[in-house]
């Protein structure tokens, strides 16, 4: 039996958040973010419930049980920036958002601007990574995409190959100050959107 999945609304968005926080916990971007160990867990979670929420409102959120979530965005028309986000991200980030803004930069500097469905997270627990929970939601995902492009910022070596499996194509990869590296990743329009 394939996973459960459902949709997530706004009374899930602090666990969601911990989850990505937690998923992404081991990754060098998120070291370079926030170099202090001590309080990485907390200021990831604080940033990443900005664009949960966002999300809420203006994406979706699927989760399966309390272990896996995506968070996607439809950018098939402009998306609006998150409320308030200038001094939110300051409030959640304190010292470390200089480097916040320098990662958003290079979100922002490789985004595609034709119309597509944006995966902003892919997250597992790490105790029930490689069980195919990621593949449970990347494929709910794409059954209702109608033939539209999907697009995705890999940060790691094991997620690209994973997004290679599912149809997903590797563009030149982008790095942080220390090196961490992303790879943008383009799944491209099948046949009904796929124009003349």
């Amino acid at each position: 039996m394939p996973p459960a999945i459902r949709r997530a609304g706004a009374g899930d968005a602090h666990q969601v958040s911990a989850l990505i926080a937690t998923a992404f916990a081991s990754l060098d971007a998120v070291a370079y973010v926030v170099p202090d160990p001590s309080v990485r867990d907390e200021i990831m979670t604080a940033d990443f419930r900005i664009l949960v929420d966002h999300a809420v409102e203006h994406g979706q959120i699927d989760v399966i049980d309390e272990d896996a979530v995506a968070v996607w965005f439809p950018r098939t028309a402009p998306l609006p920036e998150p409320p308030d986000y200038d001094r939110r991200l300051a409030a959640a980030t304190g010292e470390w958002v200089d480097r916040f803004r320098v990662l958003d930069t290079l979100f922002d500097q490789h985004h595609p601007s034709e119309p597509h469905h944006h995966l902003a997270f892919l997250a597992v627990h790490p105790s029930r990574q490689g069980g195919g929970l990621g593949t449970a939601l990347l494929r709910h995902h794409h059954a209702r995409l109608d033939g539209l492009p999907a697009y995705l910022e890999a940060s790691s070596p094991r997620s690209r190959e994973l997004y290679l499996r599912h149809g997903y194509r590797a563009r030149a990869p982008f790095a942080l100050p220390n090196g961490a590296r992303f790879w943008p990743m383009w799944r491209p329009a099948t046949a009904s959107h796929a124009g003349p």
